[in-house]
């Protein structure tokens, strides 16, 4: 009788210890449960302890609320211009809605990647290498705002969507890295001729401008050279009046210098023509003074006239010298 009341005292401890599990519940932070009756959804726990009805309630699913990173696979992806490209990439989610992704949706993170990667090739697909290649941004905002839509029923937020790494087969790499170095080569010899093109243009602007410098200085010494002749004309003009007015004043010396000078500078230029090597011409000083006291001769004669009709007219003569 003992022996039997002591086992019906185990047993009724051993079920007091698991209905007591079964009642109070513990919640981790970032987990939501959810809470069934007999099967059925009731509503859900949050981080925290809580107590539930024994054989009535029990808890259903445990949902991760943390942002999640899953991996998608690598790929082969076909171009718009039939290159096959192999893809891979990274997602990043976070459930908002516990109880809808624990009962819309069957095997949560296989649906993601179905249809992560599905959306990949869409956006890939139309694209040729080269955009593909280039716009990969593009390609994740496009793939972004397709999943995210998509996954709203299920109670997630789908964060980023990256695609880490776009590899194009070998063959198409070396023809993209021959095409780089001739694009490049290309780039070269253009900047070389147009460097080339602008030194001709300069060089011909730096001729054009010393070619103008040099006529303007031309024409600057012309012009000089003309007013210095047009003032040596002016002078000698002004000597010849000056000398013709003092001839008609009576003064003999007046002459004299001029037609020695004369005579002096025509000698001068005839001994400096380069057309001669040697000149031999007799030269004396009384044939000179000759000449001018012949001259003086014919002024005083001049003179003399001038005295007579000065006379007829009723001017007082003049002394000469």
């Amino acid at each position: 009788m003992n022996s039997g009341t002591g086992l019906l005292a185990l047993v009724v401890v051993i079920a007091g210890v698991i209905i007591l599990f079964k009642a109070v519940r513990m919640v981790p932070q970032g987990y939501e449960w959810t809470v069934e009756a007999f099967g059925r959804y009731t509503h859900t726990m949050s981080p925290g302890l809580h107590f539930l009805v024994p054989v009535y309630q029990g808890v259903g699913r445990k949902i991760n609320m943390m942002e999640q990173v899953m991996d998608v696979p690598s790929q082969d992806v076909i171009t718009k211009d039939n290159a096959v490209v192999k893809v891979d990439g990274v997602v990043y989610f976070q459930v908002l809605n516990a109880a809808k992704a624990a009962y819309e949706v069957a095997q949560l993170e296989i649906a993601i990647l179905n249809l992560v990667m599905t959306n990949i090739r869409t956006a890939i697909g139309s694209m040729d290498l080269d955009e593909s290649l280039s716009k990969r941004d593009e390609i994740n905002t496009k793939v972004l705002v397709a999943v995210d839509q998509a996954t709203h029923p299920w109670g997630l937020k789908v964060n980023r969507i990256e695609l880490k790494d776009i590899a194009p087969p070998r063959d198409l790499i070396d023809s993209m890295a021959r095409q780089m170095k001739a694009e490049r080569e290309k780039r070269a010899n253009i900047l070389e001729a147009e460097g080339f093109r602008q030194a001709e243009i300069l060089k011909a602007e730096g001729e054009k401008q010393s070619t103008i410098l040099e006529a303007e200085g031309r024409k600057e010494a012309a012009f000089r050279e003309a007013e210095a002749r047009e003032r040596l004309a002016a002078a000698e003009a002004k000597a010849t009046q000056m000398v013709s007015e003092a001839i008609a004043q009576g003064d003999v010396q007046a002459i004299n210098y001029f037609i020695a000078q004369k005579y002096v500078e025509a000698f001068k230029e005839l001994a400096t023509s380069p057309n001669q090597k040697m000149i031999l011409m007799p030269m004396e000083a009384s044939g000179i003074i000759g000449s001018i006291a012949g001259v003086a001769e014919l002024t005083r004669e001049a003179f003399a006239k001038q005295e007579e009709k000065k006379a007829a007219r009723g001017v007082p003569p003049r002394v000469g010298g």
